[in-house]
């Protein structure tokens, strides 16, 4: 049999796209899958439809990996997250015809996109270690103190990834959350969840812990509402909520005092974002030190 003759006997390999909880890629718990089709109507995949126990797992893993994360040091959390950036590189053109699929894009528009997301992780990579300088202070004071207020994250956070840009999009409200500190459980684009599904692939590959990220698809009303009411998640980003879902998963939220980013329209994800989103997750803590006695020379430091 010649090689052209195997080559057309093939058959073909279809990708199987799995949730990224915990570091490991399981299917959805309930069994349940949904058709993802390309901008013109054509079947893409199937993704794996997310269930509330899948919700309850994601947060799970996420708050088991918050205290390592949150107390590494902040190089270390931008290696990490240049890291990332590296992985995505080397696995660029997937992305761009991922992306192409997802949004309708022409080739070279979809590659613009990936470029500026992975541009986006090394962007963020270079703040880990100076947000602290932007939004920390030492407070003046009557009297022999030091006063000092310093971030630190929030704890878990839920992150509605937008709609519209399925990676791009996805990355710019993914990394200012984990470059500061937090752990995310992250809800996929509903009709383009693959860009965000292979992104797992990469973080798995990469330095990021197991749980830092944990990565969902489905229907994103039906995965939102249990996010937003948990109480062991701490922040809640309504960045793909439309307007009526974002008011349900806001007052979901109030029950114990979630921080919710409320939907922010964006024109254009390649513009740069600014440090909005690392602020939005972070808590101050002020620190009072006593400098010590003060004799008639002033203090004795």
């Amino acid at each position: 049999m010649s090689d052209k003759s195997e080559t057309a006997g093939r058959l073909s390999v279809f990708k199987t796209y799995k949730l990224y909880v915990g570091g490991k890629f399981p299917r959805s718990e309930s069994g349940r899958v949904y058709e993802v089709t390309d901008a013109k109507g054509n079947w893409l995949a199937n993704a794996p439809q997310s269930s509330r126990k899948d919700a309850r797992d994601a947060v799970v893993a996420a708050r088991k990996a918050f205290g390592a994360w949150s107390g590494a040091t902040a190089y270390n959390r931008g290696q990490v997250l240049y890291r990332i950036a590296e992985m995505l590189e080397g696995r660029r053109d997937q992305f761009v015809r991922e992306v192409a699929d997802a949004e309708g894009l022409s080739k070279s528009k979809a590659a613009a996109q990936v470029d500026a997301a992975v541009d986006r992780w090394v962007w963020y990579a270079g703040w880990t270690d100076k947000i602290a300088q932007v939004t920390g202070a030492a407070n003046p004071v009557a009297g022999p103190f030091f006063n000092l207020s310093s971030p630190e994250p929030t704890g878990v956070v839920a992150v509605l990834a937008p709609q519209e840009s399925s990676f791009l999009g996805l990355v710019s409200v993914v990394a200012p959350v984990i470059a500061t500190g937090n752990t995310a459980v992250v809800i996929a684009s509903e009709r383009a969840p693959l860009p965000a599904l292979s992104l797992g692939e990469v973080l798995a590959t990469s330095d990021l812990p197991g749980g830092v990220v944990n990565v969902l698809s489905g229907r994103t009303a039906e995965i939102a509402a249990p996010l937003a009411a948990h109480m062991d998640v701490n922040a809640i980003d309504l960045a793909g909520a439309d307007d009526v879902l974002a008011k349900e998963l806001e007052t979901a939220a109030a029950d114990n005092l979630k921080r919710a980013l409320r939907p922010q329209p964006v024109d254009n994800w390649t513009a740069t974002p600014g440090t909005e989103r690392m602020t939005a997750f972070l808590e101050t803590k002020t620190v009072w030190h006593p400098t010590g006695s003060l004799g008639a020379s002033g203090s004795s430091y």
